[in-house]
């Protein structure tokens, strides 16, 4: 169990009655010791049991073992929550869906951003229709490390890279507001000195009447600010918000209160 075991899926198992955290994995046995000395450490094999006795399993691993891990659990007859990204190309996950199915096993990818207070906002604020039809949205999932580090995420090993790391988290956000779209561009580079994987990216989804940009850097300072969205509407009348509606708009907003970017045209 890393970072985003201990961080994310632990204290949410936690969280709801009916769950229990009752078997870890991981490669630091004194961590698991210190963090979680109720669960099971034992009955697990390096690679996990699949047919321990347990009901349901959730997959934090590194990306490249999402798929034949998840695999190896709803063959074993396991309910399945696997982390972003769910696979790493289309055919292992028609592969898994069907096989989900097939076993009439629940199958489900963990976007916790989905819950995001500025996300939610702004899906509040389009669902309202208070800024009219969306014509051009920006989504920013920036970080400021100018420096390489040595991380298997920054390695060039299948799964790496900037890209399989945040941009779930982009492009299921801008799916979650406009659907699927009708096509898509992208640009993704690897831009640092001495860096061996993607750590730059933009990405275009277009729907007929929306062009969702989405966007994540390594080195960006903008990401010592909150700056996630900004969205432009379509003008509904010649008239401008006047500044006392735009202020209570911003102050009534949770997206505002969060502090995410929103510019209104």
């Amino acid at each position: 169990m890393g970072f985003v075991g201990k961080t994310f899926h632990a204290p949410l198992i936690r969280s709801i009655d009916g769950l229990k955290l009752a078997v870890v994995s991981s490669r630091d046995e004194e961590k698991v010791k210190a963090r979680h000395s109720r669960c099971d450490r034992h009955r697990l094999t390096r690679r996990g049991d699949p047919a321990s006795g347990y009901r349901s399993r959730g997959d934090c691993l590194p990306n490249a073992t999402h798929a034949p891990l998840a695999k190896l659990a709803l063959n074993a007859g396991k309910h399945v929550v696997v982390d972003k990204p769910f696979t790493l190309d289309m055919q292992e996950a028609r592969e898994l869906i069907a096989l989900a199915q097939e076993k009439q096993l629940l199958l489900s990818v963990f976007h916790n951003r989905r819950w995001d207070s500025d996300f939610l906002g702004i899906k509040q604020v389009i669902e309202q229709g208070l800024i009219g039809n969306v014509k051009h949205f920006e989504s920013h999932f920036d970080r400021f490390r100018p420096e390489v580090r040595v991380r298997w995420r920054e390695q060039n090993v299948p799964g790496s890279g900037l890209w399989f790391d945040l941009g779930p988290h982009l492009i299921d956000q801008a799916l979650q507001l406009f659907g699927l779209p009708q096509s898509v561009q992208g640009n993704i580079a690897t831009l640092r000195q001495g860096a061996e994987i993607n750590d730059w990216a933009h990405v275009v989804l277009n729907t007929p009447s929306t062009r969702s940009f989405c966007t994540a850097a390594c080195w960006s300072p903008a990401a010592a600010r909150a700056l996630p969205f900004t969205v432009t509407r379509a003008a509904r009348s010649n008239k401008k918000p006047t500044s006392r509606r735009a202020s209570c708009w911003r102050a009534s907003c949770p997206a505002a209160q969060a502090g995410a970017r929103m510019t209104i045209a």
